[in-house]
């Protein structure tokens, strides 16, 4: 290769790379869909419509995996601080798919078109995960930086219990206010155990072998 010239990118990169694009266009399309389909029947508001952290998850899912398609595409590495984004991310969304399959599926709300509703809470949370598990474009995440990840989730928690006990609106049952406190704060705990658990697993993950590891 000649000095200056671009770097060779590796078939299986750039396939890769392709999958990752389409999945950010199908998670953009269904946030789109629900979008347009929430608005036939009512006035948005993109508070409440981009207050669930279904949403918020997913939209940093894709910023975080848009960052590392185009960063394989130009043959760079990953930073740790992309790859620390990255990891909170994932995190995020194996929460998304655990919470929504096991205390929501079935229940009305967010989104309300199925085939976008299946992507936001099942195939995209599914994907980002063995994305993470499987690729090798990350570097370890030192342990110490655990809490990192604990911050917007915490954050998120307190903005919603401050607007259920204000104007009364909250994207979940288990956290509306009618149920009592004292089981909104059950839940709220039990949820962040289940983010500490996401979080220290998506940490773990940047210490085993990738697959790209494994066929060199």
């Amino acid at each position: 290769m000649y000095e200056g010239s671009a770097p060779e990118i590796a078939p299986a990169t750039r396939i890769l790379a392709v999958v990752r694009l389409a999945l950010i266009a199908l998670v953009a399309a269904a946030i789109a869909a629900t979008f347009i389909e929430t608005s036939s029947r009512e006035t948005v508001n993109p508070l409440n419509f981009f207050g669930y952290f279904t949403m918020q998850g997913n939209i940093l899912m894709v910023f975080a995996l848009l960052e590392a398609a185009l960063r394989s595409l130009a043959g760079r590495e990953p930073t740790r601080g992309w790859t620390l984004l990255r990891a909170c991310a994932v995190s995020y969304m194996a929460v998304i798919g655990v919470v929504y399959n096991t205390l929501l599926i079935g229940q009305a709300g967010g989104a309300t078109v199925p085939w976008a509703n299946t992507v936001l809470h099942v195939i995209f949370p599914l994907y980002a995960v063995l994305d993470w598990v499987l690729c090798a474009d990350r570097k370890v995440i030192a342990w110490r930086r655990l809490w990192v990840a604990l911050i917007y989730p915490a954050v998120w928690t307190a903005v919603v219990l401050a607007r259920g006990a204000t104007d009364g609106w909250v994207p979940y049952p288990f956290l509306d206010p009618a149920n009592g406190y004292g089981t909104v704060a059950l839940y709220c705990v039990g949820i962040m155990i289940v983010f500490i658990l996401a979080a220290l697993g998506s940490f773990a993950a940047t210490r085993i072998p990738s697959l790209r590891t494994l066929r060199r």
